[in-house]
């Protein structure tokens, strides 16, 4: 069973573009765009890029693990909507080709975010129109 509801893995399979947060040495974040894909598989998700395994968003995860991940939108008129997943991320060398490449040249290396947390918003009426809850793994 997925920490993702229906909705959301929906929402993220629909959506390319998110905004990573990691925390620097000196304990200041930084943000960055992503692209990132989720996986069904392992319920994790996946930020994959060219050049990524030498950024700074990656040497700052191999430092400090905690990141945050807002996938967001707006349809109009103006109904926001999107998931903010808080987690754990590891650094991993190699599968960034065969998960990211078929559209664009990528790093052979991705970054994997395991959710420790999930915010939502404007994605499930029957939810309200903001949730959060922690994610208890197994």
């Amino acid at each position: 069973m997925s920490v993702f509801t229906d909705k959301e893995i929906e929402y993220l399979r629909s959506q390319r573009l998110a905004r990573l947060a990691t925390v620097r040495a000196d304990s200041k974040p930084q943000i960055a765009p992503v692209g990132f894909r989720y996986d069904a598989d392992q319920d994790k998700i996946y930020i994959g890029g060219q050049y990524l395994s030498r950024s700074k968003k990656f040497r700052n995860i191999l430092q400090n693990p905690h990141v945050s991940l807002v996938i967001d939108d707006v349809l109009p008129p103006w109904q926001p909507r999107g998931v903010e997943i808080r987690g754990i991320a590891e650094t991993v060398e190699t599968g960034g080709n065969a998960l990211f490449g078929a559209n664009y040249p990528v790093d052979e290396a991705m970054i994997r975010i395991t959710p420790t947390q999930i915010i939502g918003w404007g994605l499930d009426p029957e939810a309200g129109w903001l949730h959060s809850r922690q994610v208890e793994r197994k």
